[in-house]
């Protein structure tokens, strides 16, 4: 192990300084409620930075978002959604508490997200049961935007609208355009380990206005305009409170430099892995893409000589936390019962994959030591 107690994390909270500033706004004023300037102005904050005709509801969470453009998509019990398999949960848990019922989908090899071939199968078996599935949500893996051009075609070929899952990918673009601006609806996170954080917390983007203002709506209790509590409609506690928001409006003024920093780790590893033929180092398909390499994650081949769990251990002994790709929600136990189509691209890309330390706080001594344990362990001169 090593000598001193600070561990390496994989990607932590990395505060900018002038969080503060916003918060003691808040408690000076006492808006401490899901409402207020902040809230406000994290919304334009985000607005702005999109660069697009998009409007933002700022959440509790991501996963509150999602779930709520599922219900304002009409998604119903019983329904069909497509949905990434190689994913974090929270990208199919939504579907779930609707009643509907994800339609997993393979990953391709260049991005690593939504493969087109298996998207159309799934979308054509739901035709074929007479269910037409109600929508499509295409994630952006660990930052690397998913195929917009052929994923928008079968969209359009079909009149399936798409949940734009940016969880992981704010700051990310194609063709200069930012990720969270290309589906009819889109989602970020402000979980602890995202790019930026706001502790929790999460975005609803859409081009809509009259969206944004429903998804406010449902978000505080859907509360009817009266005198009195008036619920005409089903509501939900998710709206993100003006405490939360000034750590967002905050960490918008760093946002730039955080998205520099995490790309500069990933040709960190670019550089140190080009030695190495047997990793590949999880990248850009060529330069219409921009990842903002939340999470940077190589991909052994065949012929490696070690395994990514010798990998994963190797950097434990040393205090340095890795972690294996998304196990595909194919073959979660939870989801296992549930159609799939594709081939074993994710499964692979799963089992020969690994996430190495992002965050946009590691120092050249942290980077140092990954580099020491890679030498080591790949015998690099």
């Amino acid at each position: 192990m090593l000598n001193n107690d600070k561990k390496i994390w994989l990607s932590s909270p990395h505060m900018g300084g002038s969080e503060l500033k916003y918060i003691q706004q808040a408690f000076d004023e006492n808006w401490i409620a899901p409402l207020g300037p902040n809230v406000h102005g994290f919304e334009q904050d985000l607005e702005d930075f999109l660069q697009s005709d998009c409007h933002v509801a700022v959440l509790s969470s991501g996963t509150a978002a999602l779930h709520l453009a599922l219900i304002m998509m009409g998604v119903e019990k019983g329904d069909y959604v497509v949905c990434q398999s190689l994913t974090f949960s929270a990208s199919a848990n939504p579907i779930i508490y609707t009643g509907a019922i994800p339609l997993f989908v393979d990953s391709e090899r260049e991005t690593w997200n939504l493969c087109p071939v298996a998207v159309e199968e799934a979308i054509e078996f739901g035709i074929s049961q007479g269910k037409k599935p109600k929508a499509i949500i295409a994630v952006s893996l660990y930052g690397m935007p998913y195929k917009v051009e052929e994923i928008r075609a079968i969209s359009k070929k079909y009149d399936i609208p798409i949940i734009e899952d940016s969880a992981e990918s704010l700051g990310s673009a194609y063709k200069d355009q930012k990720c969270g601006t290309f589906g009819d609806m889109a989602v970020i996170s402000f979980n602890g380990n995202k790019i930026i954080t706001t502790s929790g917390g999460g975005a609803l983007i859409t081009k809509d206005i009259a969206f944004k203002k429903k998804a406010v709506f449902l978000s505080t209790q859907a509360k009817d305009d009266a005198p009195h509590y008036e619920h005409t409609h089903i509501g939900y506690n998710y709206r993100m409170s003006n405490v939360c928001a000034g750590i967002g409006r905050g960490q918008m003024e760093v946002l730039e430099d955080r998205i520099a920093k995490r790309r500069a780790n990933h040709r960190f590893y670019v550089d140190i892995f080009s030695e190495l033929p047997e990793i590949e180092v999880h990248t850009e398909p060529h330069s219409d893409y921009f990842s903002n390499h939340w999470l940077t994650a190589i991909c052994l081949k065949p012929n490696s000589k070690v395994s990514t769990e010798t990998i994963r251990m190797n950097f434990l002994e040393q205090n340095i936390e890795t972690r294996p790709i998304w196990k595909p929600m194919h073959l979660q136990p939870v989801f296992r019962d549930l159609p799939y189509f594709g081939g074993k691209v994710a499964q692979e890309l799963f089992e020969q994959g690994l996430c190495l330390p992002s965050g946009s706080n590691l120092t050249e001594e942290d980077r140092a030591e990954i580099g020491k344990v890679i030498h080591k362990l790949f015998q690099i001169s």
